[in-house]
């Protein structure tokens, strides 16, 4: 038996095998630039769209302020401030989404007026104008002069569809918590009617019936605030274009304004509706703790990480702006629609806890081999010491999902230790082969292990049948089966963390709780529906070493999830003296080790016709520092990932 074979054992079985499966967690997808919206593209084309922006200049009214009010929340900075919005919304990113919000507030117009007192009629809108022209854009004044003034129904009263315009532009006041309202008729420009369809009849109503249509260019001024409960309260003047197609009524001296979504705001649909959203604050440098730039490391997990951070800061730092942008039905944000109208105070830089040091010696153990991925952990205060992938751009440091093999037997050693089922010095067999459920577990080669050896020499040569034959020991006739329990009370797993990008969560960790017999059994040595990335197996290792959970953190000053227990002294003793054994009489014997370096391979089963994931995870006492590496399709933990490791350590 060579010092891998027990490794080698690792997740082997003659009838299953774990499936490897790379899952890349969302969040971290990283967007492109958004390039900024068209917003000026005013059609001539009768029902064409037209564009808006954020308008500055002396014309429009550039004077975008801070409104303070005793009833507005804590302040961006206070103790546990929104999670970024009102209700069911979050902030968003500067090119983010926005949302709809409640609040109503009393509108004044200011209208540029160069037409006749108008007369209404039951049959529409009647003009003095005398020229098409003239009528259009008299219309056109007097519906901005209801809408603005508060009176929604007159203002609907003018359109073909007042129901549509009233709802409309009752959401509109709403939605951008609306405070203040003017706009003004520009030029009217001719326009034809569609042609009626061929073989069709002409309409008798409506724009199309009519021979005078005129397309109506207008401009707006909205004062809008903040939504209600926005950790900072905002008020602004958001300016831009928008038009309308204004048409006679034949047979009529009436008027109407064909009613569309996009009268209130170009490129809106029926389904969409404008909102106002708090705007987050960007970073402008994201840097490692000693202030080089993050990027600079040309780590595609790295790279990743400082494009999410650039877009959003933490919590606490910066202060939120003011924008206004399209949502659809759902309140959520149409791409390439936010207008700036406060801008965020942004963040200069932003220091993580990558360390220089411990960086370049990650980078220099991943290019050992390809597909390589390593997370470094600072034990005593969960500090991400380092992330580094030699797999393109691929980020398996924080995104793969792939089985963790005999490193999970750490997690399962904790267990049995806790409830007193054995010691590592107590005597336990494995078997070369052993049956659950009518499911044969066998080990690598034949590997067997008589009654009386010590448990912590089975840990060290990593046999699998040490450990599956505990399974209805785990179980639990309650909620909740022992290793489950012990992974996410002990080990802070199986549950979101927020490691400090820009505000979101991810699970770097799964595992079916209350698994039936066969698959605890599997469970038990690293196999099953278990997933992991290498920075959950270095929280692993950090705990063992600490005696207690703290959850990684790559931003200073995030919270860290918090309710775990720490690790009894015994337990913590024993897994001690366990992983010391790995490494002096083990599978990672050969490797060399120094003489304060605990670790423990793995070397997780994959679909038919690949190799085996690698995997080692250490600690280094003296060095405060635990690591996890992962060499996907390589063979044995022992023989790819373990010198990776030491290559850290050593390095560091």
């Amino acid at each position: 038996m060579t010092s891998d074979s027990g490794d080698a054992a690792e997740g082997s079985s003659a009838e299953q095998g774990g499936e490897r499966r790379r899952i890349t967690r969302s969040f971290y997808a990283v967007e492109g630039a958004r390039p900024q919206a068209g917003y000026e593209q005013q059609g001539q084309q009768y029902g064409g769209a037209q564009g808006y922006s954020h308008q500055t200049g002396p014309s429009l009214g550039t004077g975008l302020g801070e409104q303070s009010s005793p009833s507005a929340g804590p302040g961006f900075g206070g103790p546990k401030p929104p999670s970024g919005g009102v209700g069911k919304r979050g902030g968003r990113g500067r090119k983010g989404g926005l949302l709809a919000v409640a609040g109503t507030a009393a509108l004044v117009i200011v209208v540029a007026v160069g037409y006749l007192v108008l007369k209404p009629s039951s049959t529409g809108f009647v003009p003095t104008a005398g020229n098409p022209s003239g009528d259009a854009q008299q219309i056109t004044n007097a519906f901005l002069q209801a809408w603005g003034s508060g009176n929604i129904s007159k203002a609907a009263s003018y359109t073909d569809d007042p129901s549509a315009a009233t709802a409309s532009l009752t959401r509109y006041q709403k939605d951008l918590n609306l405070q203040k309202l003017s706009g003004t008729a520009g030029t009217a420009t001719g326009v034809a009617a569609p042609a009626a369809p061929k073989g069709g009849a002409k309409p008798t109503s409506g724009p199309a019936a009519s021979s005078t249509l005129e397309h109506v260019s207008f401009k707006v001024n909205a004062d809008v605030a903040s939504p209600p409960g926005s950790a900072r309260q905002l008020s602004g003047n958001w300016a831009y274009s928008s038009a309308l197609t204004a048409y006679q009524a034949p047979g009529s001296d009436g008027w109407y304004i064909e009613w569309r979504p996009d009268v209130v705001a170009p490129n809106l649909t029926a389904s969409q509706h404008l909102a106002s959203v708090p705007v987050a604050p960007q970073v402008l440098s994201v840097t490692d703790a000693g202030g080089g730039q993050l990027q600079g490391y040309n780590d595609p997990g790295l790279t990743t990480i400082s494009g999410l951070l650039a877009k959003k800061g933490p919590a606490g730092q910066g202060k939120a702006g003011l924008g206004v942008q399209i949502e659809n039905a759902k309140n959520q944000e149409v791409p390439n629609s936010l207008a700036t109208v406060v801008s965020a105070q942004d963040i200069g830089q932003l220091a993580t806890t990558i360390d220089p040091k411990a960086e370049k010696a990650a980078k220099a153990a991943v290019a050992q081999k390809k597909q390589s991925a390593m997370v470094v952990i600072q034990p005593s205060s969960g500090k991400i010491l380092a992330i580094a992938n030699n797999s393109g751009q691929n980020d398996f440091a924080l995104t793969a999902a792939v089985a963790p093999g005999s490193d999970f037997k750490i997690v399962t050693s904790a267990a049995l230790f806790n409830n007193g089922f054995t010691t590592v010095n107590s005597p336990v067999a494995c078997p070369k082969t052993y049956n659950v459920g009518g499911i044969t577990i066998k080990n690598d080669k034949g590997e067997s292990e008589p009654p009386s050896t010590p448990f912590s020499y089975d840990f060290a040569q990593s046999c699998n049948n040490a450990f599956t034959q505990w399974w209805s020991k785990l179980q639990s006739s309650s909620a909740q089966d022992k290793l489950a329990y012990t992974a996410k009370q002990y080990f802070g797993l199986n549950q979101p963390w927020d490691i400090g990008v820009a505000g979101q969560s991810a699970q770097y960790y799964t595992m079916k709780p209350n698994e039936p017999n066969s698959a605890l059994a599997e469970e038990a040595f690293g196999q099953g529906s278990m997933q992991a990335c290498p920075l959950a197996m270095a929280s692993v290792a950090a705990t063992v070493e600490s005696g207690s959970f703290k959850q990684p953190v790559l931003v200073p000053g995030t919270k860290q999830i918090s309710g775990t227990s720490s690790l009894p002294g015994h337990t913590k003793s024993q897994l001690w003296q366990a992983m010391r054994a790995v490494v002096t009489e083990g599978t990672a014997k050969a490797v060399g080790f120094g003489s304060d370096v605990y670790g423990k391979t793995g070397t997780a089963d994959v679909t038919a016709g690949t190799q085996p994931n690698a995997w080692f995870v250490a600690f280094a006492p003296d060095k405060d520092v635990a690591v996890a590496d992962v060499v996907l399709n390589s063979g044995y933990g022992s023989q790819s990932a373990a010198p990776e490791v030491k290559t850290l350590i050593d390095g560091y």
